[in-house]
């Protein structure tokens, strides 16, 4: 399905991408960084992570078939070359939440130490790390979505 209404689907997509990977990361940042919040959030973290771990390859592939309907410019080809970036960020984006949320959620890290203990000496160092990567991941996603935008509103536009 490459039209809805005889619009392109990949503009309409790209929404979702814009909203869900911007909104995942900053709850990520607030999970990581505020312990309240990361009680208040919960699951949800993750679960909007996947939301736009699904909407990536969505709007990527209505990328490409809109690619084919379009002249190929250089500045389509660089928003092409950024788009497809954009997975190697949302994967570890979610990736990272379900592990920050499972470390810190009560029930399931008592689970997972209890099968396997040498998990639960990783200690604060552990947590630091996580964290961080967390942290770099979220920064690192919505950075790439900005600059897929551009290059996608300049590509358009210019």
């Amino acid at each position: 399905m490459n039209t809805v209404n005889g619009l392109p689907t990949h503009p309409l997509l790209v929404h979702a991408v814009v909203v869900l990977v911007p909104l995942a990361s900053l709850m990520a940042v607030l999970a990581v960084l505020w312990p309240g919040a990361r009680r208040r959030l919960g699951f949800l973290v993750p679960l909007v992570a996947l939301a736009a771990l699904i909407a990536v390859p969505l709007a990527t592939s209505a990328g490409e078939a809109l690619e084919t309907r379009v002249a190929h410019t250089e500045a389509v080809e660089h928003h092409t070359r950024l788009g497809e970036q954009m997975i190697y960020w949302a994967g570890p984006l979610f990736a990272f939440t379900v592990l920050w949320w499972a470390a810190h959620d009560e029930r399931v890290s008592t689970f997972v130490v209890n099968r396997l203990p040498v998990l639960g000496r990783a200690g604060r160092a552990g947590d630091w790390l996580l964290g961080a990567a967390t942290l770099g991941v979220a920064i690192g996603s919505v950075v790439t979505v900005y600059r897929i935008g551009d290059s996608g509103s300049r590509a358009v536009w210019m």
